[in-house]
């Protein structure tokens, strides 16, 4: 009978003693405390109950994993043997048969990514490729599709970039098998992805960093991938200028400005233009002239691509005219400037006619309109008057919400039902 009395009052101190070191700073506990992985506890009612953190460690554990590999990864100098075994000694069914630049999907150190084949415009050292490489592979943000690594072989460079799946902006609003359905069917998507491409080449104009602004040079519909289900669209190839040779960014002062002692190439601009000649509708004036690009040329392509996403056109485009017997060239920035001159309701007629018929007359007129002229500021011949990529990003985000607002009030609403069932 002494030791069962005794028994009660050894439990009672045992457990002041672990309450004791409960209640003792995080700095007393060793590490074998601080991992274990479940607690003892005793309700008032005597009865003892367990809790089990092994979820909690578990679910950090993997948020800490989902977050190391949002992380960009340090850039890889792939050997060229590891290119061709990946391509199948480059016999493999290319990505993108129609593209200049010839491609191939692949699976590489474990990952699927897309390699790109393209030549150098001038020889570059190792060390130096490596410096770029570090720049552009750290560049970080959701709407750029991430840089890999590269490798060299000769007078070739082969890009490696993460495989997203999608499909590009110009297939999805251009079927040349159905001109009547596109994907990009309501006002949501497209002002989505008019975000999306602002404020990634406002983060390679101004945000990534470095003490020279770097150009992204390709900005084109075909360059751009939309993803599903959210329609979200992700900016290709950057990076692709710098380390290629083919940009002019070290005669190219911060505000643009081509600097005195770079003189233009007449030879190098003739080989720009006729490397240019599938582009044709994105070039700026003075890209034409001089083959130079400058943050502002990326600014009057993308303008171009707003136009092309509102109207569902191609840049250019030629038409048969019966009076003159010959062809006529149509830009898709001279139909805009016809559809938003003027004022009043004859303008808002003439913006509803231009716009995609595809929408099927469903977006906001007033926003729409806001994002047309806005187009047009970036496409302007002057190259100071087009506004920087920070100024049109906040635009757009702004048009975004006004948008988010229309979308709220038109949509169908779901609290009721309807039934032909007979009564």
């Amino acid at each position: 009978m002494a030791v069962e009395a005794s028994q009660p009052s050894r439990r009672t101190q045992s457990t002041r003693t672990a309450s004791t070191k409960t209640s003792s700073p995080p700095q007393q506990l060793t590490t074998n405390q601080s991992s274990t992985s479940t607690n003892n506890f005793t309700s008032s009612s005597g009865s003892s109950y367990r809790l089990d953190t092994s979820v909690a460690t578990t679910t950090a554990l993997s948020s800490l994993s989902s977050f190391r590999n949002s992380l960009p990864e340090n850039p890889h100098i792939y050997n060229f043997s590891e290119m061709r075994t990946a391509t199948n000694n480059f016999l493999a069914k290319r990505f993108s048969p129609n593209s200049s630049s010839p491609s191939w999907r692949a699976i590489l150190r474990g990952k699927e990514v897309i390699i790109f084949q393209r030549k150098f415009q001038k020889q570059i050292e190792t060390c130096e490729l490596k410096a770029i490489l570090s720049t552009i592979c750290r560049s970080h943000h959701i709407s750029i599709i991430k840089l890999l690594g590269a490798s060299i072989s000769g007078n070739h460079i082969y890009l490696v970039y993460e495989y997203i799946n999608g499909a590009s902006l110009s297939d999805c609003l251009r079927s040349p098998r159905n001109p009547n359905f596109t994907v990009l069917s309501t006002w949501m998507s497209r002002i989505q992805i008019a975000t999306d491409l602002a404020h990634g080449l406002d983060y390679i104009h101004n945000n990534t960093g470095q003490k020279v602004n770097l150009v992204h040079k390709y900005v084109k519909s075909s360059s751009v991938v939309v993803t599903e289900p959210s329609f979200n669209a992700k900016i290709c190839h950057f990076g692709a200028a710098e380390i290629c040779g083919e940009s002019k960014g070290n005669n190219i002062d911060f505000n643009n400005n081509v600097l005195p002692d770079s003189p233009i190439d007449s030879k190098r601009s003739a080989n720009l233009r006729f490397q240019f000649e599938g582009v044709r509708g994105y070039m700026s004036p003075e890209f034409r002239l001089s083959g130079i690009e400058t943050q502002k040329t990326d600014i009057y392509a993308f303008g171009v691509v707003l136009l092309e996403l509102l109207s569902g056109e191609e840049p250019l485009k030629y038409k048969f005219d019966k009076k003159s017997g010959d062809y006529k060239r149509i830009s898709v920035i001279h139909t805009a400037v016809e559809a938003v001159t003027g004022g009043g309701d004859a303008t808002e007629g003439r913006l509803r006619r231009w716009i995609d018929r595809r929408l099927k007359d469903s977006f906001p007129v007033d926003v729409a309109e806001k994002l047309t002229r806005l187009a047009l500021e970036c496409v302007d011949v002057e190259p100071e008057k087009r506004p920087n990529m920070g100024r049109v990003a906040g635009k757009i985000s702004k048009l975004y919400l006004e948008s988010r607002i229309w979308s709220e009030k038109v949509r169908v609403p779901t609290e009721f039902s309807v039934s032909f069932a007979p009564r």
